[in-house]
Parts: structure tokens; sequence; C-alpha cells
């Protein structure tokens, strides 16, 4: 087609200011993109489509991490430095900002107390907090989580050795409508597929409380329904604790607990009525065969939104 024979309407869209989109059109727009696409494309190109997002707090109701592991970096043991932890809480903070007491939904990892606190704080409407492999969270900030998120259903604070029993406590006295709870550890049974990426003391202090977790799970989460506990230490006292406490559990995971017998377990589990799958510790898999989950490759960005870091995952 000739340039003399481009449709007047075509010519107008090409030479369109898109800056000027009204601020409606803009939140649909918004809207349908993914995480990355708004934050370093759409409110990167203009200061206008920033201020537009940005008068749309629920545009930051969720803060998914989570996809964009993928597999394993080169630098993983970089993850666990306090550079990282920076990064990650910088992207924390500005989305617990943006959102302006919308957040619900907050999948981070390498987070700190401060960090944590600071989008507790501001965001009581949180309903699914995974904050997995964050050395640095401690019960601290899990009391602000419990006064401050009443609404919370799910809870993941796997691989957060300095979580203790007492804010399983706080937590379930604090939060009543939650139903699913993760709480993994470090294989134990064989610590050499962590070693040169996760730090060897952080390695070595793995909780060894696990009885006294499943009591404080047992008496305070009784409305449970979904719970995961690999490489737990906990015995078979621990268990039956739960399984006396959380009748409406339906999912059990056990897997690597190696503390725990085959008789203990059916012998606790056998009156939990509702429960539908449960996961044993798979006594007769080698060692060598237990595995964590895959680290990922991907972007994040400080308050400019213009930082390119890695993450890792724990399974």
């Amino acid at each position: 087609m000739a340039t003399g024979d481009v449709p007047p309407a075509l010519v107008e869209a090409e030479e369109r200011d898109w800056s000027e989109m009204t601020p409606a059109c803009l939140s649909e727009a918004f809207s349908r993109l993914g995480l990355e696409d708004l934050w370093r494309g759409a409110m990167a190109c203009c200061r206008a489509w920033r201020d537009a997002a940005v008068s749309h707090p629920e545009l930051f109701a969720a803060l998914d991490l989570e996809p964009a592991f993928a597999t394993v970096g080169a630098d993983a043991a970089h993850w666990w430095t306090p550079a990282f932890q920076r990064r990650v809480d910088a992207m924390l903070r500005s989305a617990s900002s943006l959102a302006a007491g919308e957040l619900r939904e907050v999948r981070v990892r390498h987070c700190s107390d401060d960090s944590l606190a600071f989008a507790a704080e501001r965001s009581p409407k949180i309903n699914i907090l995974s904050i997995r492999s964050s050395p640095s969270v401690s019960d601290r900030s899990m009391l602000i989580v419990a006064s401050c998120c009443h609404f919370l259903t799910e809870l993941d604070i796997s691989y957060c050795h300095e979580v203790s029993y007492k804010s399983l406590e706080i937590i379930g006295q604090n939060c009543p409508n939650l139903v699913v709870l993760k709480r993994n550890i470090f294989n134990w049974l064989d610590s050499s597929e962590h070693i040169g990426i996760v730090p060897d003391d952080y390695l070595r202090d793995c909780p060894q409380d696990g009885d006294r977790e499943a009591i404080a799970i047992s008496k305070f989460m009784q409305n449970l329904k979904h719970l995961v506990i690999r490489f737990s230490k906990l015995s078979v006292v621990g268990l039956k604790a739960i399984s006396e406490g959380c009748k409406e559990l339906e999912v059990l995971d056990l897997y690597g607990c190696a503390n725990l017998t085959l008789r203990g377990i059916q012998q606790a589990t056998s009156s939990m009525k509702n429960l539908k799958e449960l996961e044993k510790p798979n006594f007769y898999i080698p060692r060598s065969s237990f595995h964590m989950g895959r680290y990922g490759h991907w972007q994040l960005y400080d308050e400019r939104f213009q930082t390119n870091w890695h993450d890792r995952t724990m399974g």
C-alpha cells in the first residue's frame, strides 16, 4: 500500500500520544499485565502512566514472585547475602506502599523482619503470606503479622529457622481462618545438596523442636485443612497431638519426617476422618534421592524498578 493510500484513521492512531490515555483506560489495560510488565514496562514508560498505576492500589493487591523461579542459577549462594535481602526488602516495601492497604497476597523470599513488619502494618487484608527461605525473619515480625493480619488463610514459613513454635501459637490465636500451613525444614538426612549454597551455620541451626511445634499447631490451629511439615523432627508424640487437635485436616505431608514409624503414623492418623491425602516419610527412598525444589532465574527491582537480580526456591 502506498503512503498516500494509508487510511486517515490509521495515520491518526500511529500519531496518537498514548501517554494521554484516560486513567480509567490505563487502569483497565494495566490490570491485564503481569508483575514485571507493570513495574518495569508500563510504570517506567512515562510519568502519566506511573501516576495512573499508583492511583489504583488494587493493581498491587498481589505480590507473587513464585512464577519467576525456574532453573538453578550459578550465583545461588549470593541469594543468601545481605545485599540480596535488601533488594527483596525494597520490593516488599514498595509493593505494600503502592497497594495502600489493598495488598492481599505476598509470596517473597529472603525478606527481613523489618520489611515484613512494614508490610504487615500497612496491609491488614493479607490472606496469603509466603516468606519461605527468609533467614532474617523471626518471631518479632511474626508477632506483628499476627496482630495486624487477622484474615490469613494460608501461611508458608518453610526454611525460616528463626521462627519458632511461639509464632505458631500467636498466629493460631489471632488468625482463626488459617487453613493452610507449610512449615518445611531443610533435608537434614543429607545436607550435602545444600552445601555451597545455604550458609553452613544456617544449615546447622536447623530447628529441633518438632514436637513442640506440633503441639502448638494442634492447640491453636484446629481449623487447618492442609498441613505440610516436610523433614520435621517431630515424633509420634507430636503427630498424635496433631491428629487429636486438627480434626479438619484433609492433606497431611510428612515427607522426610524420619523420626516417625509407619506403625506410629497409622495409629495416629486412623482417627482423622477427613484426611484425603497423606504423604508418608518414604523410608525406602535412598537419601541421595531427597531433593529441594528448583531455583529460578528472574528479575526484580529496587524502588526505581531498575535492579536485575536472582533468587532461589526451596521446594
